[in-house]
């Protein structure tokens, strides 16, 4: 039994990470948020210490790391393990660097950081402590994504493959007035929901030879990604008017669409227990560790910092849907 600590146990991902560190039959010792809507603990580890102040956090996983803590069944919770990351995205080299100075390897949610350089640094923080970084990067486990990379690593070797991505996730106003709203912290609509998607497009078709975004607002973002084997054109987005009439009639708000050759991958199922199947493969020493996740923040990041060139060349379909300003007028 391997013993963890959490940071970020209020977030919506947290359960996931908490189910994931129960089903591998291991320990949450230690939790910490600034935010004490938390009650999801009793769910799976009751016995958690929980602390809202960081610095309280810190000098508990420091005492542990020097004494043996008994539980109220006597078991003995000592020197933490892991250190489990789902805080906001802009946290995640912060909270990296103190699991790494803990003594701790670290789990840390997409996107691991927001710029390629604080992978460069890591590094070193690894080299210094002996530890190692992991990234949930959970489409790569997914059973149609494996199926896919399969397909296309048999097929023609000088085949290149035309792919539409598409994924629409609606979200109200109060996106904006949180982190997520904020692209400093965040890192936009590409970083927040699309970092996953890019990680798999490059898992799957190789390095990237040409990163073109057509259109990039508070809340879509659309381009052209050119990798060895595919040329993609991706539209993401987090408003509802964007989504195909069919999901609005079904009473969806998300939409999510990958289609290579002109017929649907379908990858829709299936995603909920993949943190635990993370889980598994960190604890099996097969992880996906800091090298893994430097492609898909690098597109990210030459995303955020390129400028749209409009309508022009290749563009996914949906990049001409009327644009609407930002709900707050920023």
């Amino acid at each position: 039994m391997k013993n963890f600590a959490l940071i970020g146990a209020a977030g919506y991902i947290a359960p996931r990470h908490m189910k994931a560190i129960k089903d591998t039959g291991n320990d949450l010792c230690a939790a910490y948020d600034v935010f004490d809507s938390v009650g999801i603990i009793d769910s799976f580890f009751p016995d958690c210490s929980f602390f809202t102040q960081y610095e309280l956090f810190e000098r508990h996983i420091t005492k542990m790391a020097n004494l043996a803590i008994k539980n109220r069944d006597n078991s003995c919770c000592s020197k933490v393990d892991y250190v489990s990351i789902s805080t906001p995205n802009y946290l995640h080299d912060a909270h990296i660097r103190f699991g790494l100075r803990a003594g701790a390897d670290v789990i840390c949610e997409k996107p691991l950081v927001l710029n390629p350089a604080n992978i460069d640094a890591l590094m070193k923080v690894e080299k210094e402590t002996g530890k190692r970084v992991f990234n949930i990067l959970q489409l790569r486990l997914h059973d149609a994504i494996i199926a896919l990379k399969k397909r296309v690593e048999s097929g023609p070797a000088d085949k290149i493959y035309d792919v539409d991505l598409t994924y629409i996730t609606s979200r109200g106003n109060w996106y904006y007035t949180s982190w997520k709203g904020d692209i400093h912290k965040s890192g936009g609509v590409a970083t927040n929901i699309g970092v996953h998607f890019y990680d798999m497009l490059s898992w799957v078709f190789g390095d990237v030879k040409k990163n073109i975004v057509h259109i990039a607002s508070h809340d879509r973002v659309s381009g052209y990604l050119e990798f060895e084997r595919a040329r993609v054109r991706y539209f993401l987005s987090i408003n509802y008017d964007t989504l195909p009439q069919q999901a609005k009639e079904e009473g969806k708000r998300t939409y999510r669409s990958l289609l290579m050759e002109g017929t649907e991958v379908e990858f829709s199922e299936g995603f909920t227990e993949l943190h635990t199947e993370s889980y598994r493969k960190i604890l099996e020493g097969n992880g996906f560790g800091l090298e893994e996740a430097r492609t898909s923040i690098e597109i990210v990041h030459n995303i955020r910092h390129s400028i749209p060139v409009g309508l022009k060349g290749d563009y996914h379909p949906y990049a001409v849907l009327e644009q609407r300003p930002h709900p707050f007028g920023w």
